[in-house]
């Protein structure tokens, strides 16, 4: 009598889903936040829309048109001439994919070294305090009081030969560090009696490692933020030297645009293709980087962000 074993067969494994990419994770999340977040959705809507405008007219137009006697004088907007072109022969269009970029430029490079010096202000009197927080203190109220755009004219009509963008852009950053030093010094007043600052003390970290482990990590994305007002501000600065005459006459940037506009009355005189298109750039400019601040404030704020 033969036996027969009966062949045991696998248990079937039902296969699991494949995971999630981590990437396409966050980018989900961060999609949906961002379209919660309407003020920073419509902030960078606006200022990608401009880096879309700069991007096709280096394609479709030569920059070197943006130099006088390039073309006719006074000319309407036309297939050739989408913006016309202004009295000293310029091709307008030229001139704003120009001169977008080098505004916008001259913002990120002053507002950037503006709030750096300013983060390093505000962490060195907020940590340490004592006399080196007297002494700074001292310097950054005293500094709010003085006129910004006055200290800039002053050092604008030492030049003869106006200011080039690069003067321009050293003269903004060397002013723009007070107010972001004087909002990081009140931060770190608040942080650094935390717990978590406490403990690291307590561990024999020095003041320095506390700063830039602790401390900076906390106020990364409200430093984000208010580079984009640091930029804000540095840009408005540097287009009210420009229409006061105190600009880089060669250089085709916004706000020279604007003071050729006003010099040669041409509001007055009808000539709307000349002051409607930088005006309209501008505008989408402050808009845009407005709304991202406002956007990155939420994000930097836990009340805020719960909100949203």
């Amino acid at each position: 009598m033969s036996l027969v074993v009966g062949q045991q067969t696998a248990p079937t494994t039902v296969p699991a889903s494949a995971p999630t990419p981590v990437h396409v994770g966050r980018a989900a999340r961060s999609w949906g936040y961002l379209r919660r977040n309407r003020s920073l959705l419509v902030g960078v809507t606006l200022l990608a829309g401009l880096a879309l405008f700069v991007i096709i007219g280096h394609l479709t137009v030569d920059v070197r048109d943006s130099a006088p006697m390039s073309t006719g004088s006074l000319k309407h907007p036309s297939t050739a001439l989408p913006f016309g072109s202004d009295k000293q022969g310029r091709n307008l269009y030229a001139v704003m994919v120009e001169g977008t970029p080098l505004t916008l430029r001259l913002g990120l490079i002053a507002g950037f070294i503006g709030l750096m010096i300013g983060a390093i202000v505000g962490f060195l009197a907020g940590y340490y305090g004592g006399w080196v927080d007297a002494i700074l203190r001292v310097i950054i109220d005293v500094g709010l009081t003085i006129p910004a755009l006055l200290i800039l004219i002053i050092l604008a009509m030492r030049s003869q030969a106006g200011m080039t963008v690069d003067q321009m852009t050293f003269a903004i950053s060397c002013l723009a560090w007070l107010y972001p030093a004087r909002i990081v010094r009140a931060q770190v007043l608040t942080l650094k009696e935390r717990g978590y600052v406490q403990i690291a003390k307590l561990s024999g970290m020095t003041g320095r490692e506390v700063i830039v482990k602790e401390l900076l990590p906390n106020l990364l994305p409200y430093l984000v933020a208010g580079l984009v007002g640091s930029i804000s501000a540095a840009v408005l600065a540097a287009i009210g030297l420009e229409m006061l005459g105190l600009g880089p006459f060669e250089a085709p940037t916004l706000g020279m645009t604007l003071y050729w506009v006003n010099y040669n009355a041409a509001i007055i005189n009808g000539w709307w293709w000349w002051w409607l298109p930088p005006i309209i750039i501008i505008a989408m400019l402050f808009t845009g980087l407005f709304l991202t601040a406002v956007g990155l404030d939420e994000l930097a704020n836990p009340r805020l962000r719960n909100r949203v």
